[in-house]
């Protein structure tokens, strides 16, 4: 069977930060990207709050630390990966403001970059 699949992009730092992920970790979300690269959507991935459709965030619970990748599913005919980070937050299940901000400009300069 032929899969269409589509090619995954990385933006600015997430390729490192996720390089850094356990490799568990890593392995069950280069599984989820797989599933959304062939157009579906992992059960660990879910819609970013307060994002348009298609950011969403893949969250992996790993012994006592919280790991989250932000994606976006359709730019330019790819999927981009925008952010990778291990939560912090003590604010409970909200991603962290901190985490927020660079996703939203890394966002801007992606859309800005694809329309070109």
């Amino acid at each position: 069977m032929n899969r269409d699949t589509r090619p995954v992009g990385w933006v600015k730092a997430a390729p490192k930060a996720f390089e850094s992920f356990p490799a568990s970790v890593r392995d069950r979300v280069n599984t989820a990207f797989t599933i959304a690269a062939e157009g579906g959507k992992a059960d660990i991935a879910k819609p970013l709050r307060g994002f348009e459709p298609g950011v969403l965030e893949i969250a992996v619970r790993y012994r006592t630390d919280a790991w989250r990748v932000v994606y976006v599913t359709e730019m330019a005919g790819r999927l981009w990966v925008i952010h990778a980070f291990r939560k912090k937050s003590k604010t409970g299940i909200g991603t962290p403001k901190a985490e927020i901000d660079p996703v939203r400009g890394r966002l801007a300069r992606l859309r800005k970059e694809t329309m070109r």
